[in-house]
C-alpha cells in the first residue's frame, strides 16, 4: 500500500494553471452504466464523451495529453460536506489541541490533501470562532484554503459557541467579522446555547444579511426542538444544511417519522455521518437515512471527524461513507455514492457533475468495473479537479508462493493489482 501521508503542495503546484492550457483525454474508462468511453477535458469542463477510441485522434496537438483509464471506473468526484479542519489529525497529539495558527494551518492543509487523495475535490470545513481561539483559527484555515487553490475547493463554516444573552454578544460580533474575513457559510451548534431557538434566529439573521448558506450541527433527541429548528431554517435561501441528526435513530418510530416529514417540508438538507462521531459528540449512531429519504428529505453524507478525539481512526474517505450507507443502511450502491457526490455537491451549492459534455471536469477514477466493487475495495484512484489530474493513489497487491517455505522471500512484484 502507498504511504498515506500527503505531501504539502509547493507554491507552484498550488496554483491553478490557465484553464485553456491544452486538453486531457481520458481513454478507455468504464462508466457506471457499463459503457466504455473516451472523455476529453478542456478549460475545466468535459468537452466531449465518445465511444472508446473515437476521440484518440482529436487530442489538441502541442498541448493535449492522454491518460489511459482502462481498468478504471470513472465517476463524478465526491465532495466532503462536513469536515473539521481545525481539530483534524489531533488524536495523537498527547495533550491539549494546539490552536496556534501555524499548527492549525498545517493540519488543515494536510487533512484537505488526505481527503483530496480519496477523491473529494471540494470540502466544507467547520471552524470554531470566539472563545480562546478568537478568529485566529479561522485565519489559519483561510490561509490553508489559499495555499490549496487549484487543488481542492475549501469553504470555511464559522462556528461560534454562544450567540444569545450577554455571553453571546461577543460570539455574534465575531460571526459577523468571520463572514467579512472570508468564511463562506455560517453555522454552529444551537444545542449548546442556553437558548437554542435564539441561537438559530441569530444565525439566520447573519446569513440573511450577508447572503450566506447555513450549516447547523444538531443531535437533539427532542423531536419538537428539531422540528422547530427545521421550520425556522426552511424559509432561508440560499440553503440550509443540518447534521448529523444521529439522535433521530433513537426516537420512537412515530416520532421519527413525524420529524422526517417536518424536515422534508422545511426543504433542508440533512448531512449524515455514517462513521459516527462529530466534534465533541460521542454518539455512535447515524441518522436513519432510509427513513429520511422515504419522507423526501435530501440526504448527503460526510466523513466528519478525521483522526481527532471524536474518531481517532477517522479516514475522511467519501467512499467509506458510501460503503457504510450501503452495508449498514441498506442503500443501493448507486444511491450511496450519490449521497457523497451529487447530494454532497448540492449541499455545498456546487454545480452538478455528470460524465457528459458541458459539465464541470470534477472526476474520480477508481480501479474496478462496477460501483459495488469500487465501494468495497477502492485503493487505486485518480482525481481530476478543474480538468487536470491533482492526485493519484496506486496500490499493488502481491502474493507469496504457496509452495515456498515459511521464511520465503517477499513475493515478486506484479502478482496482482489492488482494486
Amino acid at each position: 500500500m502507498p504511504d498515506s501521508q500527503p505531501q504539502q503542495p509547493s507554491h507552484s503546484s498550488s496554483r491553478s494553471g490557465p484553464a485553456g492550457h491544452g486538453s486531457l483525454l481520458l481513454s478507455g474508462a468504464r462508466l457506471a452504466d457499463g459503457r466504455t468511453v473516451d472523455v476529453r477535458l478542456c478549460a475545466g469542463r468535459i468537452e466531449a464523451v465518445g465511444t472508446a477510441g473515437s476521440l484518440s485522434a482529436a487530442v489538441a496537438p502541442g498541448g493535449g495529453t492522454r491518460l489511459d483509464l482502462r481498468g478504471y471506473l470513472l465517476l463524478p468526484a465526491p465532495a466532503e460536506p462536513h469536515a473539521h479542519a481545525d481539530t483534524a489529525l489531533t488524536a495523537d497529539s498527547g495533550g491539549p489541541v494546539s490552536h496556534e495558527p501555524q499548527d492549525v494551518q498545517r493540519r488543515a492543509t494536510e487533512a484537505a490533501l488526505l481527503q483530496l487523495g480519496h477523491g473529494a475535490t471540494a470540502l466544507r470545513a467547520h471552524v470554531r470562532v470566539g472563545d480562546v481561539q478568537g478568529l485566529g483559527t479561522l485565519t489559519a484555515v483561510l490561509r490553508a484554503r489559499r495555499a490549496l487553490r487549484g487543488l481542492v475547493e475549501l469553504t470555511a463554516v464559522a462556528v461560534p459557541r454562544l450567540l444569545t444573552g450577554t455571553a453571546g454578544a461577543e460570539g455574534l460580533a465575531m460571526l459577523h467579522d468571520a463572514v467579512k474575513m472570508g468564511a463562506g457559510v455560517v453555522g454552529g451548534c444551537p444545542d449548546l446555547d442556553p437558548d437554542p431557538a435564539g441561537y438559530v434566529e441569530a444565525v439566520l439573521e447573519v446569513a440573511a444579511e450577508h447572503g450566506c448558506p447555513v450549516d447547523l450541527h444538531t443531535d437533539a433527541a427532542d423531536p419538537a426542538r428539531l422540528a422547530r429548528l427545521a421550520a425556522m431554517a426552511g424559509g432561508l435561501r440560499p440553503g440550509v444544511a443540518l447534521g448529523p441528526c444521529g439522535a433521530l435513530e433513537s426516537l420512537p418510530a412515530e416520532a421519527a417519522h413525524r420529524a422526517a416529514d417536518q424536515l422534508a417540508a422545511a426543504g433542508v438538507t440533512v448531512v449524515c455521518l455514517p462513521q459516527g462521531g462529530c466534534g465533541d459528540a460521542d454518539r455512535d449512531g447515524a441518522a436513519p437515512v432510509r427513513l429520511l429519504r422515504r419522507a423526501g428529505v435530501r440526504v448527503a453524507a460526510g466523513s466528519g471527524a478525521l483522526r481527532d478525539v471524536a474518531n481517532p481512526v477517522g479516514r475522511g474517505d467519501p467512499l467509506e461513507a458510501a460503503y457504510l450507507l450501503a452495508s449498514r443502511h441498506g442503500m443501493r450502491p448507486e444511491d450511496a455514492y450519490e449521497a457523497v457526490s451529487g447530494a454532497a455537491r448540492a449541499a455545498l451549492r456546487l454545480p452538478e457533475v455528470r460524465v457528459e459534455a458541458g459539465f464541470p471536469a470534477e472526476l474520480l477514477a477508481v480501479r474496478g468495473d462496477r460501483l459495488a466493487g469500487a465501494l468495497s475495495l477502492a485503493y487505486s484512484r485518480i482525481v481530476v479537479h478543474r480538468g487536470r489530474v491533482v492526485a493519484r493513489t496506486s496500490a499493488v497487491r502481491e502474493y507469496g508462493d504457496s509452495t515456498a517455505a515459511p521464511d520465503l522471500d517477499l513475493p515478486r512484484q506484479g502478482r496482482g493489482q489492488a482494486s
